[in-house]
């Protein structure tokens, strides 16, 4: 099997703040939008792999001014969900699309059965095994670790504006989204919605499954409507805003 990525091109996964003290772990799974050397650029346009079919703009700053708070790990994809979405598993169509929203990817067209598998070893099993290592080393050495995943999405798909602002998904576990609705409850500053702008219907709650329902942890998704962190500002405005609906939620203490 021919290598995805070459020496110089480091890990697929990045950890940070290994040794947080807080119990919550951070996961990042479109954090960037990278292309391994070896794939060229997909056949995609700049502007294409600089859109949010690539990547999750603004979702790795925010996951890492959460991290900053909390004293968090914070544990990330370093290439693109295009070459391989780590948050589907390597039976979905979505892991290497064809097309996303609008766009085709001429790179990801007919891939032989030996090209998957070379993106699912170089990138959806180290990315996992390091999570669920993770993850492992926790629950047997303390605190007992709760999955948080941070994503951001478009505010407007195929041509839809979408009213929500922050989405708070669950899959069959939603006691720790519950407790951050309730926590958001009638403060106004954000549109917040359960599940939306996408469901576990949609297939978005693979990580949530494999390491967080599969453990038995309390567990969320949280996407935030990309417009909304732009910048270091805005990124750290929702960040804080985050973080505190998260801390009310398992009454933890933050750094700040």
């Amino acid at each position: 099997m021919v290598a995805l990525l070459r020496a110089r091109e480091g890990d697929p996964v990045a950890i940070e703040n290994g040794e947080g003290a807080s119990p919550v772990i951070i996961v990042c799974e479109h954090a960037s939008n990278v292309i391994p050397e070896s794939l060229g650029t997909l056949g995609l346009s700049p502007e294409a792999l600089g859109s949010h079919i690539a990547w999750d703009p603004g979702a790795l700053a925010v996951a890492r001014f959460m991290g900053e708070a909390l004293d968090a790990t914070v544990i990330h994809q370093r290439f693109s969900r295009l070459v391989y979405d780590c948050n589907r598993p390597p039976e979905s169509p979505g892991a290497m699309p064809e097309t996303s929203e609008v766009y085709q990817v001429p790179g990801n067209v007919s891939l032989t059965h030996e090209a998957r598998a070379a993106r699912v070893e170089a990138l959806y099993f180290p990315f996992h095994r390091s999570v669920e290592a993770l993850v492992q080393e926790r629950i047997a050495n303390g605190p007992t670790p709760v999955l948080v995943t941070v994503h951001s999405f478009t505010p407007v798909y195929f041509g839809k504006p979408r009213a929500v602002e922050i989405g708070i998904l669950h899959d069959a576990d939603s006691r720790l989204a519950d407790g951050m609705l309730a926590a958001a409850t009638g403060n106004g500053n954000y549109a917040i919605r359960r599940n939306e702008p996408y469901g576990p219907e949609d297939g978005v709650t693979h990580t949530l499954k494999l390491h967080g329902l599969a453990n038995g942890l309390l567990n969320v998704m949280i996407e935030v409507r990309n417009d909304l962190i732009t910048n270091e500002s805005s990124q750290r405005v929702v960040a804080d805003y985050l973080t505190g609906l998260l801390g009310e939620s398992l009454r933890l203490p933050s750094k700040q």
